[in-house]
């Protein structure tokens, strides 16, 4: 019997989202992103070290919980739990992680609550031997696949579609299939978004789905043989010396092992259509994609957005951090001055103690505070990545003005999110999305700014500079690369009509 050691502690509590600190009203206008994914095959490495650095470079993409999975021959060494990667592990957890291959993950719930049972990877037993999974993205026929493996008697224990894959897999091996064989079984009954990476005995797997919606690469460990590695973004390269090798394909499996790397087009009806959030807002400016940083696709982005929406006014400044870049292209394609109007506090997480309410009235600043010098008597233009709910921004807006600002205007780097992601962001239900329900005047109205415009939808896919039918722009549109049943689709899309 394979023997599945788990170093898992007690140390965090269960992390629910029921907290008033959590509310809409105090939430981010952001979308939230599903999770960061690690892979490396390395015989004679600290293979548990190096995953928890490259998760580490991931940790934007998820803040909720952290796992890692070693393999070291037929036995799994399991560590997972919730919190930050650096609450998760420390040196005496990692010692406890020995092997030649490794697969990490790092979370932001969208299918499954923020529990420790959800945290990932999702370790199995099989015919075969373990397997560990670790997923970004969201299956949209999560109801029909969870019903099969029932009915099949699969002893689920979470309730993510991440181990519902797992078993899909799990269920095709035990019933004959060698790895390759079950793992594509399995990914024929999913549909939606998934990019994984599967570690097993004998080698380590990195898949996407047909369409590729969320980004999955390749990168190289310098020796001989030359070692590979798995990873969400180009900068969970970056920080283990690692060097991008190439994406993963929309439709591929890689299956790396001792032999090396072998390429699988699973899927014959692959077509591109990577998140365009992705390149304007989750990913790290610093990650590679279409052989660029994406900080010079988002400073483009604010080119494009000085020339269909230019304000005159005294600066322009970015809100802290995803807003910079565009601000600063908006700034160079203007002639408006770049400066810098608000200061982050970098050392800000999720708070689970309430402020008492002379704290709400006084408002409270956690996150962000003005430069008063900087903004007093100033007409401003302020830039942001996008708005979702509209609640921090008006708040912020109301910073700007106590603090000085004669005008504000506001400049969002990507067209109004008029529709719910179902493909592994976390986003509110239609109703909950501001630009869904309101114009842009009605919008600038609540918001109480000067002027607002937003980013034209084409201006946005022109400037990636790729072919623009390369990607899944669905918040915008409402199209869907991949069909959403009925049933998913009635939890968040209950808009008969759009207007904006």
């Amino acid at each position: 019997m394979i023997s599945i050691h788990s170093v898992t502690s007690d140390e965090y509590p269960d992390q629910t989202n029921n907290n008033p600190i959590n509310s809409h009203e105090d939430q981010p206008d952001k979308p939230e992103e599903a999770c960061g994914v690690f892979g490396i095959y390395a015989p004679g490495e600290n293979v548990a070290k190096l995953t928890y650095f490259g998760l580490y470079a991931l940790q934007h993409r998820g803040q909720e919980s952290a796992g890692i999975a070693t393999f070291e021959g037929t036995k799994v060494h399991l560590h997972k739990d919730m919190g930050l990667v650096s609450q998760v592990f420390n040196e005496s957890v990692l010692d406890q992680l020995p092997g030649s291959l490794a697969v990490g993950h790092t979370r932001y719930s969208t299918t499954g609550s923020s529990r420790r049972v959800n945290a990932q990877p999702a370790v199995l037993e099989t015919r075969l031997g373990s397997l560990a999974l670790a997923h970004n993205g969201n299956l949209v026929n999560t109801v029909q696949l969870r019903q099969e493996l029932l009915e099949n008697k699969c002893n689920l224990v979470t309730t993510t579609d991440s181990e519902m894959i797992a078993f899909a897999i799990a269920e095709a091996i035990d019933t004959g299939a060698d790895w390759l064989e079950g793992a594509i079984k399995a990914f024929h009954r999913c549909q939606g978004a998934f990019s994984l990476v599967i570690g097993t005995p004998v080698g380590v797997m990195g898949v996407r789905d047909p369409n590729g919606i969320r980004p999955l690469v390749i990168g190289t460990l310098a020796g001989n043989p030359v070692r590979y590695v798995l990873a969400s973004e180009t900068c969970g390269l970056d920080i283990i010396g690692a060097e991008y090798l190439r994406d993963v394909e929309p439709g591929e499996l890689v299956w790396i092992t001792e032999e090396g790397l072998a390429s699988y087009h699973w899927s014959q009806k692959s077509e591109r259509k990577l998140c365009i959030f992705e390149m304007i807002y989750f990913a790290r400016p610093d990650s590679v994609m279409h052989n660029e940083s994406l900080y010079s696709y988002r400073m483009r982005l604010g080119h494009q957005l000085a020339k269909e929406s230019f304000v005159d006014a005294d600066i322009v400044f970015g809100v802290p951090d995803s807003g910079i870049p565009a601000a600063i292209g908006f700034s160079q394609a203007s002639g408006v001055a770049y400066g810098e109007g608000l200061i982050k506090n970098r050392y800000v997480g999720r708070t689970f103690i309430q402020p008492t309410q002379t704290m709400r009235e006084s408002g409270l600043r956690m996150k962000l505070n003005p430069l008063k010098d900087v903004l007093l008597g100033k007409r401003v233009i302020i830039v942001d990545d996008s708005i979702v709910r509209g609640t921090t921004s008006r708040k912020l807006v109301k910073t700007l003005r106590d603090a000085g600002a004669v005008e504000v205007h506001m400049r969002i780097s990507s067209p109004p999110v008029t529709h719910p992601c179902f493909y592994g962001i976390d986003t509110d239900s239609q109703d909950q999305l501001i630009a869904a329900t309101k114009s842009v005047e009605e919008i600038a109205k609540q918001l109480e700014v000067d002027s607002l415009a937003y980013l034209s939808w084409e201006g946005m896919l022109e400037a990636t500079r790729e072919d623009t039918n390369s990607f899944c722009s669905a918040c915008f549109t409402g199209d869907y690369p991949v069909t959403i049943p009925e049933q998913v689709k009635r939890s968040k899309l209950i808009l008969e009509k759009v207007v904006v």
